[in-house]
């Protein structure tokens, strides 16, 4: 667990990290207009390959995944702070991006492979925490490398914490049987790729909101139908599809699916848009308009932590995601009923309600998930949690981004030559009224819609199927040992 955490931290981090130091790496390179390949590239890569990997850990081992995942990390992040330009960088946070995603999803097949279904919630929630940790304090990592040893150190401080960590892995973490002999469905990969890839482009030109880049949505956004109709049609006709189709036809399964998505698009595509609304709407600094995302992931931790020890506890699991979405959703509404110019605690509970709502059953459905697939498919089922969220919380990302600057410059006010906290905050105090009640008009019904989303999710919850995690796997575990002892 030390090892699977430590690894979780370290791939969690690193995006949190980067992030600050942005605008210092497109500087020194020369490269503000290509600033944002930094994040798309790694963010791409990341994506793309997860069911590649869940797949090749079915097949080969998880174990085998994880440490290639970790090896290609160290040496990618030892390439990016080399990096004399910004090719040089996009290139090797592509690298960097395909050894972060098995960084994330590894640990959590690992667990679905070594541990009971009733084990799996409270050790989830422990490595899942690694996440919420890694926002916390990952921002104000990054400011204070780049500050004192300068942006390169981002991505080398990466290498001896990431040695350490690679040698504890090789020592603890257990050897994992594949399925050797079966061949990879590279049809289905590629299909698979140019899909994924299509759609987050697609999103990512929309969300930039350039007039030049209509035509090229248009066209990403088809080649993506038609990639998904063409890898519909290979997983149907392979022996060893890339994402079996039959998780969809397990309700179980399904659900977690649909609950996974829930949370890309319902929290991960808002959060990044809540402190400049509350610098706009409550006319706060950039400072203190933190503290309401941190409420948020404050409460995602310490929900993530106690669910988890609950359902392991008692096995039951089905009440976490019903009380987590109706929860999430109550916060969301509170948050889009909100007058402009409330005390800031008031947003701080509202969003602190959102996070401890998602963390109630954000590892839970995986451990959900691994239970009611087969064991042959832990890895892809688990990668199918992960993109499904990771691709919703993308897309959403651009809807949301692009809803708010179409409804903000259209309501722009005319004394403003600027839209930034500091020109608003020297703005006469009539302009930063007007500016307060624009936020929050603009707002109002995106916080509506995602908690639409969640009220979605609950009846998704209740439809879920009602059970009690086993210790099955756990006693068969203890025979064998038993067995092989005598």
């Amino acid at each position: 667990m030390i090892s699977l955490f430590t690894v979780s931290f370290l791939g969690a981090l690193d995006h949190t990290v980067v992030a600050t130091s942005l605008a210092t790496i497109a500087g020194d390179l020369g490269a503000v207009q290509q600033m944002s390949w930094v994040i798309v590239s790694y963010t791409l890569a990341s994506t793309v390959v997860l069911p590649v990997l869940g797949k090749l850990a079915d097949l080969t081992g998880a174990r085998l995944i994880f440490l290639a995942s970790l090896v290609l990390f160290l040496i990618a992040s030892l390439l990016c702070g080399f990096a004399q330009d910004m090719t040089q960088l996009a290139l090797a946070r592509i690298a960097q991006g395909v050894g972060s995603a098995g960084l994330h999803l590894m640990p959590q097949t690992i667990i679905g492979e070594v541990t009971s279904p009733r084990q799996r919630p409270r050790v989830l929630s422990i490595i899942g925490a690694a996440f919420p940790v890694a926002i916390l304090i990952g921002p104000l990592a990054g400011g204070l490398i780049t500050d004192a040893w300068g942006w390169r150190w981002v991505f080398w401080i990466n290498i001896p914490v990431g040695l350490v960590a690679l040698a504890l892995a090789v020592v603890a973490v257990p050897h994992i049987a594949g399925r050797s002999g079966r061949r990879f469905d590279i049809a289905g990969a590629i299909s698979l790729g140019v899909t994924v890839t299509s759609l987050v482009l697609a999103a990512g030109w929309a969300s930039g909101g350039a007039s030049a880049s209509g035509s090229a949505v248009i066209v990403a956004a088809l080649v993506a139908i038609l990639g998904l109709a063409a890898f519909i049609a290979i997983e149907l006709r392979v022996d060893e599809p890339l994402v079996p189709l039959r998780h969809f036809a397990n309700r179980t399964v399904l659900i977690t699916i649909v609950l996974s998505t829930v949370i890309g698009v319902g929290l991960f595509s808002v959060v990044s848009y809540v402190p400049t609304y509350i610098q706009m709407a409550y006319r706060t600094s950039a400072t203190v308009s933190g503290l309401v995302p941190i409420a948020t992931v404050f409460g995602m931790l310490v929900s993530t932590l106690l669910t988890g020890w609950l359902s392991s506890r008692s096995g039951r699991y089905r009440v976490f995601p019903i009380f987590g979405t109706a929860t999430a959703a109550v916060g969301l509404l509170v948050m889009a009923l909100l007058p402009a110019g409330m005390p800031l605690w008031v947003p701080m509970v509202a969003m602190a309600l959102v996070g401890i709502g998602t963390g109630s059953f954000m590892n839970i459905i995986v451990a959900v998930a691994q239970s009611a697939a087969a064991r042959t498919d832990t890895g892809s089922v688990t990668a199918t949690l992960s993109l499904v969220r990771q691709v919703g919380s993308t897309t959403a990302t651009a809807v949301v981004g692009g809803l708010i600057g179409a409804g903000v410059t259209a309501g722009l006010p005319a004394a403003l030559a600027t839209l930034t906290p500091q020109a608003v905050r020297e703005a006469p105090d009539a302009v930063q009224l007007q500016v307060a009640d624009l936020y929050s008009s603009v707002l109002a019904p995106i916080f509506v819609g995602l908690a639409i989303v969640y009220a979605l999710g609950v009846v998704a919850a209740v439809l879920l199927p009602d059970g009690r995690l086993s210790d099955e796997f756990e006693q068969h575990t203890r025979d064998a040992a038993e067995a092989a002892i005598a």
